[in-house]
């Protein structure tokens, strides 16, 4: 059986820069503003020291603590009509200091379906070469860490212990050692 709200119209109950709030029967969720989206980067440096994972961690308000994340930023927000991979590229120069030779397309994802209508396009990104720091851009307080795969859940979980929020996006590296 399917949801009778699904024809129901949708409603705007608030309306910022980044986020609308929405209304559609008895539902209400968030999305982004004036179409804009997200891509997020899973960057895999395949260095000669072996295969380390690029991931920041940042302040998150919503959260009240710092999290760690994949590489991310939004699509759209400065020039409307932007491409989802030259953001991609973009970000993670920002925010880690590596730039993709290449970037491919793993498709669009949803974070939290029931309440969030954002959706992300994830990309892998391909031979990176390391042309600064990272960090972000003026007012962003980004860290960046490059962790070896073989030793990510052991750092996950310190990261855990020191009281840091995990992204659900880890659970791409992660998914396939959880279940046991």
């Amino acid at each position: 059986m399917t949801d009778p709200d699904r024809t129901a119209p949708e409603e705007i109950m608030w309306e910022g820069r980044f986020i609308t709030a929405k209304r559609r029967g008895k539902w209400e969720y968030v999305g982004r503003a004036r179409g804009i989206h997200a891509a997020v980067i899973l960057a895999i440096d395949e260095a000669t020291d072996g295969r380390h994972v690029l991931l920041v961690d940042q302040y998150r308000v919503p959260l009240g603590r710092r999290c760690i994340e994949l590489p991310a930023g939004l699509v759209g927000d400065h020039d409307e009509g932007e491409e989802a991979s030259l953001a991609a590229a973009r970000e993670l120069e920002e925010e880690t200091g590596y730039h993709p030779a290449r970037l491919e397309s793993l498709g669009q994802f949803y974070s939290s379906p029931g309440m969030v209508s954002e959706s992300f396009t994830l990309f892998r990104a391909h031979e990176l070469v390391k042309t600064g720091d990272g960090g972000g851009v003026d007012g962003e307080d980004i860290h960046v860490h490059r962790v070896p795969l073989a030793t990510l859940p052991d750092q996950i979980a310190a990261w855990r212990a020191e009281g840091y929020a995990m992204d659900v996006k880890l659970l791409l590296l992660l998914g396939a050692g959880m279940v046991k």
